[in-house]
């Protein structure tokens, strides 16, 4: 016989909650959290925005990247850049977000502007060809969320700052998802990542936990 399990359901952690949507806020998962269940304390990430470039393994060119500025309305996870037009000391370039998704058309030796992300790909002492490339991390987080973690990286995720509404997946892209942010009353049972210090940030927002 196979024995399932069944999952918290949305919203199965409160007791209660302030009158109208005071309780709730939508907040945005950071790609790379994976997937989080219903009742998991959350973190706001504090952590500047950066991007990491990494050359194709193989690349003809030798260019580099630089002039980098990212905000948050760039994806978070690895962007792909690929040279699709080859010229001399220059060339045309595509990149494409984590999701797969078409951000924009840039030009070696021209700042690249789209999708969150200001670079210039500069032109090295040998020209790229078609099928060069770069893998770009993105950490565009500042200001979105991920699952608390008391002994975690100290980029805002050692205090907890709100309870996720329900599950999500975010392993691969950012996701809008629903939190409990202040005033309400939760059952401790039904939380995941709930320890002491974290119940003690919980407290500070107004958010009881019962037995």
């Amino acid at each position: 016989m196979t024995i399932k399990t069944e999952g918290i359901h949305p919203g199965e952690f409160l007791l209660s909650e302030a009158n109208g949507t005071r309780s709730r806020e939508v907040v945005v998962i950071t790609a790379g959290s994976g997937l989080l269940r219903a009742g998991t304390l959350i973190s706001q990430l504090t952590a500047a925005n950066a991007l990491t470039p990494t050359a194709k393994a193989g690349n003809t060119g030798n260019g580099t990247i630089g002039s980098v500025v990212v905000t948050s309305a760039a994806a978070s996870g690895p962007h792909v850049l690929t040279i699709v037009e080859a010229a001399a000391n220059g060339g045309v370039f595509e990149v494409y977000d984590p999701s797969g998704q078409f951000v924009g058309e840039g030009h070696v030796g021209q700042a690249f502007i789209g999708g969150g992300l200001t670079f210039t790909l500069g032109d090295g002492s040998t020209d790229f060809v078609v099928g060069d490339g770069f893998t770009l991390a993105v950490k565009a987080s500042l200001g979105e969320w991920t699952a608390y973690d008391d002994d975690g990286t100290d980029d805002g995720r050692r205090t907890a700052d709100g309870i996720l509404y329900a599950s999500v997946d975010a392993s691969v892209v950012d996701v809008e998802a629903t939190a409990v942010l202040r005033d309400a009353e939760v059952i401790e049972r039904l939380l995941t990542g709930l320890d002491v210090n974290g119940a003690a940030d919980l407290a500070g927002l107004g958010i009881v936990i019962r037995p």
